[in-house]
């Protein structure tokens, strides 16, 4: 008959639910793992697979009860690394959302959109369009799996009960959410910048020439060059995308190492 000390079960019970409770929590921030349409079964399974997966590679667990208040505290410290991680990939997925919202605007296409069940919000279509574009291209670059592997890799740098996190890289991750707004501006700046100077022609051709309809003119103008533009766009968008998932990786990795207390 086989017996299993209380012991015995207390170490196998910390080695799996502080990093189960971290991965649970990157893949409940993230935006491929964490979206809506992804039933919660299906996280709650695949975190637990990874848990299990990844425990006999961890560095030793502390000795702490499970059931106790500093317990809790390593709770609660595991699920707040695992939301700053994802919340890394969360903002590099928001700068094509962005994009789309600035080059919308610009096409008039601000009337073209719909609710979106994973932010609860009012998006366009273009910003729908282009968030699906860039979710093909991560997982075609294998970007899923890379960033898994950095999320493995955070236990080495950042163990269990490490102990207090560095308020500083907080701070770093929010100063990363800028990215959002820099980066989507400058993909939307070629047809920004082409749709303000056909804007600008009309309203000197509007001024010189108040005769002539260019209101009928002006929206179908925008939306065509809009469109011809958009198409040249998209043939330099996979270099944007991979630079940018690149960026977003390399300052999880950094992020990750800024947790660490200072000493």
């Amino acid at each position: 008959m086989v017996e299993v000390t209380f012991a015995q079960l207390q170490a196998w019970l910390v080695a799996f639910i502080w990093p189960f409770a971290r991965i649970t929590a990157f893949m409940a921030a993230s935006p491929l793992w964490g979206h809506s349409s992804v039933p919660n079964q299906a996280k709650v399974a695949l975190a637990a697979v990874v848990a299990v997966v990844i425990a006999p590679v961890l560095p030793p667990m502390p000795e702490i009860p499970l059931m106790s208040w500093a317990g809790a505290g390593i709770m609660v410290e595991q699920i707040l690394i695992g939301i700053a991680i994802g919340l890394v990939m969360h903002i590099v997925f928001a700068v094509v959302q962005a994009t789309g919202e600035y080059i919308g605007l610009q096409m008039g296409l601000a009337f073209a959109s719909f609710f979106d069940a994973a932010s609860g919000t009012n998006i366009m279509v273009l910003s729908r369009i282009l968030y699906m574009v860039t979710l093909l291209m991560f997982l075609a670059m294998n970007g899923h799996l890379m960033v898994l592997e950095t999320l493995v890799m955070s236990f080495q740098s950042l163990p269990i009960g490490i102990g207090m996190l560095n308020p500083n890289a907080f701070e770093l991750l929010a100063r990363y959410a800028g990215t959002i707004f820099a980066s989507g501006m400058l993909l939307a700046l070629p047809l920004v910048g082409s749709l303000l100077t056909i804007n600008l022609a009309l309203g000197i051709l509007n001024r010189s020439a108040p005769q002539l309809t260019v209101f009928n003119i002006g929206f179908p103008t925008s939306l065509t060059v809009g469109l011809i533009l958009l198409m040249v766009l998209m043939t330099d968008l996979g270099r944007f995308l991979e630079r940018l998932f690149s960026q977003g990786i390399n300052f999880m990795q950094s992020l990750i190492e800024t947790m660490a207390p200072l000493s």
